[in-house]
């Protein structure tokens, strides 16, 4: 399974840059940026706060996707 994030979208959708949002939840901006490219899985608390800051339900962020879909 890989993590699929909507931070980046909603992130610019805000015109927020990566630092702010850094700053807003209390992590770096390499912390978001290895988010927004999928090489990080979140905590739940980061995850939630995340959420917060975009009034969105932590599912509308991350989702999963299964790769071993046989075709």
């Amino acid at each position: 399974m890989s993590l699929v994030t909507r931070i980046k979208e909603y992130r610019e959708n805000a015109g927020m840059k990566q630092s702010e949002l850094a700053e807003l939840v209390g992590v770096r901006r390499e912390t978001i940026v290895c988010l927004e490219n999928g090489r990080y899985n979140p905590s739940l608390k980061l995850a939630m706060d995340i959420a917060k800051v975009f009034d969105v339900q932590v599912e509308d962020l991350f989702s999963f996707i299964n790769e071993n879909v046989e075709l």
